[in-house]
């Protein structure tokens, strides 16, 4: 039976990871190397560039070095958990000391490799990590952490949102949808896997009408639905919840 992951990856789609690397050389190589191996690769040298990234389309595995200026590769990674991108991290380093890698892992990243690396266990450790996301396809990501957007507040336990502190009245469908987004924040969920979270796997329903009850609940929570800053579209996908985790 495939997972979550792979149900939303297009059929046959390599995994898309994203490197961000201060060092030119280095990016150019991790490119050709790793599109050499089968994956889609997207390369950016500085944290701003991967920002703009993330915020526009998914990617499966973030490939991330510490060493960099001015913006270091662990205050990345800990802004990225901070604001509740889930995207697994694999931070790469010159600095071989075990307390290095413990903080490198505290801070949020999935793995921690010290230059200089084989190419072989280069590719084994992304291999394992999108091999784990594999396996937690069907766990929810956001194990009961309420969630943040805009003026909005979404309990997790309650299954409740509030607006400013009021609660805001929404009918069983749109609680569901909003609910089967927040259980993978920040990352894309296809129409197939919305409709199996918000009704079950049993229920029998067209994508078309994820789409509609997706405006519905825009209509509630954007202020101007037709420029969604919370509900985005991730085209030949589906929709992505933009919210922050609560600690």
């Amino acid at each position: 039976m495939s997972t979550d992951l792979e149900r939303e990856q297009a059929p046959g789609r390599p995994a898309r990871i994203i490197v961000l690397d201060d060092e030119a050389e280095l990016r150019n190589m991790l490119q050709s190397f790793l599109t050499s191996q089968g994956f889609e690769v997207r390369t950016v040298g500085d944290s701003g560039r991967l920002y703009r990234n993330l915020e526009r389309e998914p990617f499966d595995l973030l490939v991330l070095d510490v060493a960099m200026e001015p913006e270091d590769g662990l205050s990345v990674c800990k802004r990225l958990r901070r604001e509740g991108q889930t995207i697994p991290i694999l931070m790469l380093t010159a600095r071989g000391d075990p307390i290095d890698r413990v903080i490198g892992l505290e801070t949020g990243a999935d793995d921690y490799l010290a230059k200089p690396f084989l190419p072989r266990e280069l590719i084994a450790r992304i291999r394992a990590i999108l091999r784990r996301q594999y396996v937690l396809g069907n766990e929810s990501v956001n194990a009961g952490k309420d969630l943040i957007f805009g003026r909005f507040y979404f309990d997790m336990t309650l299954r409740q949102l509030t607006k400013d502190g009021d609660v805001v009245s929404l009918n069983t469908a749109e609680r569901r949808l909003l609910e089967a987004l927040a259980a993978t924040p920040n990352r894309a969920v296809s129409r197939e896997n919305l409709l199996v979270r918000a009704r079950g796997r049993d229920y029998e329903a067209s994508g078309r009408s994820v789409d509609v009850q997706i405006l519905r609940l825009r209509q509630i929570i954007e202020d101007d639905p037709s420029r969604p800053r919370y509900i985005k579209t991730v085209w030949g996908l589906g929709y992505m919840l933009i919210a922050e985790v609560t600690p």
